[in-house]
């Protein structure tokens, strides 16, 4: 579980994230979702350890993340997972090479335990054979399943996803969604996304907090989100003419979910 309290962030006199609070449940997906420039990225980077906030707390399972001395934000670091939005593979590495970074950096293990560390992790996001395959060589989709792999293979509690179906056609977005909920659920893990689409928020939002301007302006989940009345949420659900149509059909495409 991750509980963020009274976040507040700024740069200069602009003032990116005001008094945010709210709870990540463990076992659960987590959504961020919001236009660009809401303070999701920002909220996201405080909560890796990457920025500090002007106020607020950070707690990992009631550790207060910058109350932590310098070693043991470290070792805590070790726990948090991360897929990024382009995977943030280096093209000069194998498959196997860029999964198994995290376990040279980290890892006191042999190389067959590293070894079959990665191989475990492979199987798991179904791209079991591919060690040797370079990320020019893979589709869009895979290198984003490579970076699931590398973004668990330390086994961590907390894992965090920035913009995970960026770039990917609508059936592989799907297939990434239901990786990222199946190993949440597998692992127990805190899952936290930062999404635009919809469709994610629709089929995998178990907790879902909007952020508009800095502000939380509305949480709840994916059965909750269509009903609500809030002008600006509603505006960020329905912006293309696709999604104004097609209300009824992710209602009831919700309620066959339940």
């Amino acid at each position: 579980m991750i509980e963020i309290s009274n976040i507040t962030k700024s740069f200069g006199e602009q003032r990116v994230l005001t008094d945010v609070s709210t709870v990540f449940e463990a076992g659960k997906t987590n959504l961020v979702i919001g236009i660009s420039g809401s303070g999701k990225t920002v909220l996201m980077k405080i909560m890796t350890g990457l920025m500090t906030p002007d106020t607020g707390k950070v707690h990992f399972n009631g550790r207060d993340f910058f109350a932590l001395s310098r070693n043991d934000q470290k070792n805590l670091r070790r726990e948090i997972g991360m897929l990024f939005q382009g995977s943030a593979l280096f093209d000069s590495m194998t498959v196997e090479e860029n999964v198994m970074l995290p376990l040279n950096m980290f890892s006191n293990a042999t190389k067959k335990e590293k070894l079959d560390r990665v191989n475990f992790c492979l199987e798991r996001v179904n791209l079991a054979g591919a060690n040797k395959k370079f990320p020019g060589e893979i589709s869009g989709g895979m290198k984003k399943r490579v970076g699931i792999a590398r973004a668990i293979v330390l086994n961590p509690k907390y894992l965090f996803c920035d913009e995970p179906n960026s770039g990917l056609d609508p059936r592989t977005s799907i297939v990434i969604d239901d990786l990222i909920i199946e190993i949440t659920r597998e692992f127990n893990m805190t899952t936290i996304i930062n999404t635009h689409d919809m469709n994610s928020v629709m089929e995998i939002g178990e907790k879902i907090v909007f952020l508009y301007k800095g502000v939380k302006d509305w949480e709840g989940d994916k059965s909750q989100i269509l009903d609500v009345t809030d002008e600006n949420l509603n505006s960020f659900i329905f912006a293309s003419d696709f999604l104004k149509d097609a209300r009824d059909a992710l209602k009831e495409k919700i309620a066959r979910n339940k």
